[in-house]
């Protein structure tokens, strides 16, 4: 049994489009919803230092608590973790357990995520506030037939996590904001595309 989580993303203009895509070539839908997240550190930030991430993430009737750690040998032109995930009862005792250990929350993000199966791989159709986006994830050779088969071109895969996404956008736009929540963005006026530089592999 692995616990690497492999995968790419990529930016969509059109979340729609994908969907259909993603259908024409023979993906199955799983289900759809909206994922509330709170991210967890310690007093002296040793986990995003370290590359790393402790969230707790609540959706319909279930909350999970996952750790996810760099790799020293990561798949080529892939973001690859090791990702450790449990399923939690209770959402804010396990908030106070982590308290007792030394961490804190300390950032919330959202999402709408959209779940989809194509050739033993995951496809997640992800709307955050600030974008939408196509997460692949699976074998490394898997996700770049799967990103062809479904009209991705390779160049333009982004490797750099959602919350590191928004740290670039917040320094760059000079968001007074640390919450990636929906109600944060509605005010804002950022067109992703024309940032989609920043963050490309090329």
């Amino acid at each position: 049994m692995t616990n690497l989580e492999v995968e790419v993303k990529f930016y969509l203009e059109d979340i729609g489009d994908a969907r259909n895509r993603i259908g024409k070539a023979g993906g199955v839908f799983e289900k759809k919803e909206k994922e509330n997240n709170l991210r967890f550190e310690d007093e002296q930030f040793s986990l995003i230092k370290n590359g790393a991430l402790l969230r707790l993430r609540h959706t319909d009737g279930k909350t999970l608590l996952t750790y996810k750690g760099k790799v020293k040998h990561p798949a080529a032109g892939c973001k690859v973790y090791d990702e450790r995930e449990v399923t939690v009862s209770d959402l804010d005792e396990m908030t106070n357990i982590l308290a007792f250990i030394g961490y804190r929350p300390v950032q919330r993000y959202e999402k709408i995520r959209e779940t989809w199966r194509l050739e033993g791989a995951l496809l997640c159709l992800d709307t955050m506030p600030y974008g939408n986006f196509i997460e692949i994830e699976g074998e490394p050779g898997g996700i770049r037939k799967i990103a062809g088969m479904t009209g991705f071109d390779w160049k333009n895969r982004i490797l750099t996590n959602y919350l590191a996404i928004f740290e670039k956008l917040k320094e760059k736009f000079n968001l007074d904001f640390n919450d990636v929540t929906f109600d944060n963005f509605k005010n804002t006026d950022i067109d992703f595309k024309k940032c989609l530089h920043w963050f490309v592999e090329g």
